[in-house]
């Protein structure tokens, strides 16, 4: 299980987002709270964040080193500011390669993806039957091993073949399609994502057998005015919300929030 974090709002610089809270993403990466299995998030990080003027691909900044180990983010995110945000820190499941095309966020085009959690012994279940399921493009697209760049494979797949419908609609497609091959293999899949095209969020806190990772939200909070937060923890006091399980958090533009239950 790995923590993630989100950030849509007004322009911040990444510092107060991955430092500065009491129980930042980095203080998670050593004394998570809430994790289901696993200890410590020491496998890896990744940021991706998006342009303030320039509408244009993300960028991102991956390593293989737990994040407190990283000389060079601490300057980074003090000079780095954005509007969109994605970070997460990884714990990585058991035989999954330690390396950096295993690193979220990944990018296709626009889009940022990251996930917490695990499909349950993804090599023996639903590695074949996923990759059965994508376009030709996205089949050559994938690089890593992971089950969660195959989940956003499966979304990018599901995407190109419902070109009429929202994100919102294709990521719920995407889990509906996920929990029925589970059941097929007899597997459980636990899918909390967070997807970015640098003008919106859209974040499901999604599992096959309760109880789901954690997740939460909090809007305008007092430390990031106008914004929208999305953590697998929260990062200090103040008013987090639980994401209900099985339900997808949609953020608009103007930090507007829309929740549905899939």
């Amino acid at each position: 299980m790995c923590r993630l974090l989100a950030y849509l709002g007004s322009p911040v610089s990444l510092e107060p987002l991955l430092y500065k809270p009491e129980h930042s993403l980095v203080v998670q990466s050593y004394q998570p709270r809430e994790m289901l299995s696993g200890v410590v998030n020491a496998d890896g990080f990744g940021v991706g964040w998006y342009h303030l003027q320039k509408d244009i691909e993300p960028f991102t900044y991956k390593s293989t080193l737990p994040i407190w180990n990283d000389i060079n983010l601490p300057n980074l995110s003090r000079y780095i500011e954005s509007r969109c945000m994605l970070a997460y820190v990884r714990s990585a499941t058991a035989g999954q390669a330690l390396d950096f095309s295993n690193c979220q966020p990944f990018e296709y085009q626009r889009l940022l993806f990251t996930h917490n959690g695990r499909i349950d012994k993804f090599r023996q279940t639903l590695y074949r039957p996923i990759r059965s399921q994508l376009s030709d493009e996205i089949y050559q697209w994938i690089k890593g091993t992971t089950d969660s760049e195959h989940i956003f494979a499966l979304l990018l797949s599901q995407r190109q073949a419902n070109p009429d419908k929202s994100l919102e609609q294709v990521l719920q497609i995407t889990l509906l399609k996920l929990q029925e091959l589970a059941q097929s293999y007899q597997t459980d899949v636990f899918a909390n994502v967070i997807i970015s095209d640098g003008h919106r969020l859209i974040a499901s806190r999604f599992s096959t057998k309760s109880p789901a990772p954690s997740l939460y939200w909090t809007a305008d909070h007092p430390t990031f005015p106008k914004s929208v937060i999305i953590a697998s923890e929260p990062l200090s006091t103040g008013n987090w919300i639980p994401c209900s399980e099985n339900s997808i958090i949609s953020v608009g533009e103007d930090c507007d929030i829309q929740i549905a239950q899939i």
